[in-house]
């Protein structure tokens, strides 16, 4: 059974929807294509990439029409107007001698003159539009409040783009409708267009709004890529804020408690007092000239060693220090200042209260695709309800447990095994990466 030619107009425009639609959501899975669109200031060659990425697939599509009759596939009008809209009138300009040559080739000498006509009029509109955001607004649904666009406009004296950006690719089908039936013959096309032999003026509305959502679907595609990429960059600011402000609280807890401990020794030992001061100044500039949020795991333990130095003045002798670390895990990228808490709980908990000397392990392994660390202490360890309230209480293990978790997700947390009078094993996993972009305040 054949369809009629109004059948078959019908679909034509329903797959040249279809083929629009896919195009767009092809062009805008490439990282380079979607970077464009995201920048309203486009240098030359990222303009010239956009227009080939564009013009290469709207050619073939011409030529696929021009061999195999697939009539749904010529985007002349809506693939030039749009990249001129886009990316300006140069652009635009080169999108339509692209899907115009192989129509030239064909004998349709008024394609070349009208797809760049429709390049640089979406280039136009371009460069005259004040706010560059009316045109990702770009949408079909203005025809059904036109009168009140156009009574705001009378009424308002100002230009309502909306309006202009729907009524131009509107005049554009109508030229083209106009410049078909003028000068093509039965024997001889000088320009493509979609017709059937009786046009009536429902179907030109209908072939007209084709045009126009041949349009907006790849603006509005384009468009929730943008808005997603800015929800992506929000996130990471708020994700970059986050991890400053509780990498804020580290600097203070350990300043205030290394304070405490001086001011108790300036009495007692004034000279032990100016060593740790001393110690602190220095540990303080290196603070203050990183202003890494992650670090390499060899630059962290560095650190802790200018930490321990303090501390070791601080107990003497009886403090014992001792690293296990796989040389593998040295260039792990891990939360800055995440290892001084950890050391700073076994010290300050631990130790205080236990009669005699004291032992720290730090230790590290790669293992399963994680960077696994570890603090382990023979302190005094904790009680049962202790263990409970350790990552809700106080700023020191809380705020590195909040870091993991902020920083790659709820799945990863301090974990704490303790006996009492035995000791403390405080235990970090953290995903395995050996390079990675630093965050920066």
């Amino acid at each position: 059974m054949f369809l009629t030619a109004n059948q078959i107009l019908l679909t034509t425009l329903v797959v040249k929807i279809t083929i629009v639609a896919a195009l767009a959501t092809i062009l805008v899975r490439y990282h380079r294509f979607r970077h464009i669109l995201i920048s309203e200031r486009r240098a030359w060659p990222e303009r010239l990439l956009f227009a080939f990425s564009l013009g290469v697939p709207l050619a073939a599509g011409v030529t696929s029409r021009l061999l195999l009759n697939y009539d749904a596939a010529d985007l002349t009008l809506e693939g030039a107007f749009l990249a001129g809209l886009i990316a300006g009138p140069y652009a635009g300009a080169i999108v339509g001698l692209m899907v115009a040559a192989p129509a030239l080739l064909a004998g349709e000498f008024i394609a070349l003159f009208f797809a760049v006509g429709c390049g640089f009029a979406g280039g136009g509109l371009r460069e005259a539009c004040p706010d560059k955001e009316e045109i990702w607004h770009f949408s079909p649904f203005v025809f059904t409040k036109l009168h009140r666009h156009l009574w705001r406009m009378v009424r308002n004296a100002k230009v309502d783009w909306a309006v202009i950006l729907l009524l131009a690719p509107v005049a554009l089908e109508l030229i083209r409708q106009a410049l078909g039936w003028r000068f093509n013959h039965p024997q001889l096309t000088r320009l493509f267009f979609l017709h059937t032999e009786t046009m009536s003026p429902w179907w030109l509305a209908l072939i007209v709004l084709t045009s126009v959502l041949c349009i907006a679907t790849p603006i509005k595609i384009w468009n929730n890529a943008r808005i997603e990429h800015r929800l992506e960059e929000q996130e990471k600011l708020l994700l970059t804020a986050r991890v400053e402000a509780l990498a804020s609280q580290i600097n203070p807890h350990f300043l205030f408690n290394t304070l405490t401990s001086i001011q108790s020794l300036i009495r007692t030992n004034p000279e032990t007092a100016r060593t740790v001061i001393v110690k602190l100044s220095g540990l303080l500039r290196r603070l203050l000239r990183s202003r890494d949020h992650f670090v390499t795991l060899r630059e962290e333990l560095e650190s802790i060693d200018e930490y321990l130095d303090i501390e070791v003045i601080r107990f003497g002798p009886q403090l014992k220090v001792e690293k296990q670390i796989s040389p593998d895990t040295l260039d792990v990228i891990v939360p800055s200042m995440i290892l001084q808490p950890l050391v700073e709980n076994s010290i300050k908990h631990g130790f205080s209260r236990k009669v005699g000397g004291g032992r720290i392990v730090i230790r590290s392994v790669r293992q399963n695709g994680h960077a696994i660390i570890e603090v382990e202490d023979d302190g005094m360890g904790m009680t049962d309800d202790r263990l409970n309230t350790a990552l809700t209480d106080g700023i020191g293990l809380s705020n590195v447990n909040e870091r993991l978790s902020v920083i790659y997700g709820a799945t990863y947390t301090v974990r704490i095994t303790s006996v009492p009078n035995l000791g403390t094993i405080i235990r970090l996993e953290i995903p395995d990466m050996v390079s990675a972009e630093r965050i920066t305040a």
